[in-house]
């Protein structure tokens, strides 16, 4: 959580007490547009301390519309939350609250569950969802078969009749299922983020064979959650690098399952995921071989990066960087997307070329 910039939405307000000038802290509610008044978004944090719980509560610090007013974290109860941690000092003064998520129904407009999983699934009711939305970061609902996750995950599902109605909350491909109606999201997982997207755009066309698929991904340390663990420690992860979790990580079924609504197809993939030297970020590399066209040609690389630019060219958060072949004499019709400032054009050693746009 070094070097990253914060912004104080939440502010100061001066009274007198016993004769005093004091600053008490107060949550804003409420924001002017134009001269228009807007209530803004309540929201609560269940787990607001772990590394995912932190990272919430960075972006949403930082929304314009969004105030926290729920700092949930069942280890630091009465502890002020910029003493957990520090780069949120004068940023956040609020004490971290317990996990009651009846209580915390009452006063808020949407709820995060940043928890492990079976935390969410064992204590959500119509009643909690009558009330607020809820965004769960944890497995729970992502896996639409039960019997897949219960495999998986190794505990029972307590509440599958919510499961069903559950929004993958992967945006870029469900967007236009997350709607006002909409109750309870659950958000995509790491690994899974960056392997379904990498491999969706050819998925859904048809352009591979799905059974010949291969992510080959690297996650740093902070995917591991923050809780101490022997695996995790400097002297294990620095100047190394290992492969976990192979052939039964538990993000497989949920990469499986989503790549197969894309193809309306079964698919099997071949998932390794390796630990690397580093605080976060994660690098998936995947294979799968083309298949051919009616003619018997395989798709050419024009064609390729035609889907590619078909599914993501006007998503800013993704830059799509193409490769070209030093055989290749033609410099491929690059466009840059919007939301991007300009292009750069990166030569290799070996003659190949990519471009990169920024934003």
């Amino acid at each position: 959580m070094r070097n990253m910039h914060y912004y104080k939405w939440n502010m100061y307000k001066t009274e007198k007490s016993s004769g005093h000038l004091c600053k008490k802290w107060y949550h804003r509610t409420k924001r002017e547009q134009k001269g228009v008044v807007y209530d803004m978004i309540k929201v609560g944090i269940i787990g607001a301390t772990g590394y995912a719980g932190a990272e919430l509560v960075r972006i949403l610090t930082n929304h314009k519309d969004v105030s926290i007013v729920w700092y949930g974290s069942r280890s630091y109860i009465d502890k002020k939350y910029y003493e957990v941690y520090q780069n949120m000092f004068q940023i956040v003064d609020d004490v971290c609250l317990d996990d009651n998520l009846e209580e915390l129904a009452e006063q808020v407009d949407v709820i995060f569950t940043a928890t492990p999983q079976g935390y969410l699934a064992g204590l959500l009711t119509e009643e909690i969802l009558s009330r607020v939305k809820v965004i769960d970061l944890s497995a729970d609902y992502r896996t639409k078969d039960v019997a897949t996750y219960e495999k998986w995950y190794g505990i029972e599902h307590k509440s599958p009749q919510f499961i069903e109605e559950a929004v993958y909350g992967l945006c870029e491909v469900n967007r236009d299922k997350v709607t006002p109606k909409t109750r309870l999201i659950a958000n995509p997982g790491c690994y899974t983020t960056c392997s379904i997207l990498t491999a969706y755009p050819m998925v859904k066309e048809g352009m591979i064979d799905v059974d010949t698929l291969i992510v080959d991904a690297k996650s740093g340390t902070s995917g591991a959650g923050r809780g101490a663990k022997l695996p995790n420690l400097f002297c294990e992860v620095n100047e190394n690098i290992k492969a976990y979790g192979v052939a039964s990580h538990r993000h497989t079924p949920e990469i499986e399952e989503q790549l197969g609504y894309a193809g309306n197809c079964k698919v099997t993939i071949n998932f390794t995921p390796h630990l690397v030297p580093m605080n976060r970020g994660i690098l998936a590399t995947e294979y799968a071989s083309l298949k051919r066209k009616p003619d018997g040609t395989l798709p050419t690389y024009d064609e390729v990066k035609a889907v590619y630019d078909k599914y993501y060219a006007q998503i800013v958060p993704i830059a799509c960087i193409y490769v070209e072949n030093d055989e290749k004499s033609k410099e491929p019709d690059y466009t840059i997307p919007d939301g991007y400032d300009k292009k750069e054009k990166i030569t290799e050693a070996n003659g190949s070329t990519y471009y990169i746009a920024y934003n």
